[in-house]
């Protein structure tokens, strides 16, 4: 089978990092490799993750990197460069996956016709379970692609985003380009728009639980909006550089 290389892009990530890489020891068949790609963060979230190296290092083969520029795109190309595993998979470290990710991807990619896919994401925190927006997020994989990309929803397009824990084939990544650098929002589904043409975006019927800071800080109804306000513009073409505005980083 073809093995998997995590990437996991960081910025102040403190709060979340530890929990999500000590879960990665967990996975039932181990993944090839994880890499964190930090982006200068402020916080101790370099020193836990080389803490988690040293003290995990018989149980996860790990790297940290330091790229000398921040954002998503940036650091997630950086950490795809240094990948060795055939497959990739994009990680957030507020993220929390099932431990048999590893074959979950393995088999779904198995299929040739198949290019890329992401999981369910289900947004949790301390207090409660967002359902809703979640829900929502789950059905935007499909009527977003439908109602701005229609011709690409029939050839199989689904829209992914960071959460949904996106993966796909390595030569594929880089034959679409990796992600835009340029972008510093909307990189995933800019990179699903382009991965389309190798083949069937999925998601799979599986569910991975990802951090609801931004809704605890926003609220639901507020945060309904950005999304929807955010989607919609990006759907019709404004600049994802305008848009970023709407779309705060929150640690």
């Amino acid at each position: 089978m073809s093995q998997v290389s995590i990437v996991i892009p960081t910025f102040n990530e403190a709060v979340s990092l530890e929990r999500t890489l000590c879960q990665l020891t967990l996975l039932k068949p181990a993944v090839k490799e994880v890499i964190v790609v930090d982006g200068g963060s402020e916080d101790d979230t370099v020193a836990i993750a080389k803490r988690v190296l040293e003290s995990l290092n018989q149980q996860l083969n790990m790297q940290v990197l330091c790229c000398n520029r921040r954002g998503r795109a940036i650091q997630m190309n950086y950490g795809a460069l240094a990948a060795t595993g055939e497959i990739l998979c994009f990680l957030h470290a507020d993220t929390w996956i099932p431990d048999d990710t590893v074959a979950v991807i393995q088999n779904t990619l198995a299929e040739p016709t198949v290019a890329g896919g992401g999981f369910i994401s289900v947004m949790t925190g301390s207090q409660t379970t967002r359902w809703g927006i979640s829900l929502h997020n789950y059905l935007k994989t499909y009527y977003a692609p439908l109602v701005f990309r229609p011709h690409l929803f029939f050839k199989g397009l689904r829209l992914l985003f960071g959460d949904q824990v996106m993966f796909c084939r390595q030569r594929d990544f880089w034959d679409c380009g990796g992600f835009n650098e340029a972008l510093p929002i909307m990189e995933d589904g800019d990179l699903c728009l382009r991965l389309v043409s190798k083949g069937r975006i999925v998601l799979v019927n599986r569910i991975v639980q990802s951090s609801d800071r931004r809704v605890a800080r926003w609220g639901s109804w507020k945060a309904t909006a950005i999304y929807l306000y955010i989607g919609i513009l990006w759907g019709i073409g404004v600049d994802a550089n305008y848009l970023k505005q709407f779309y705060q980083d929150i640690r």
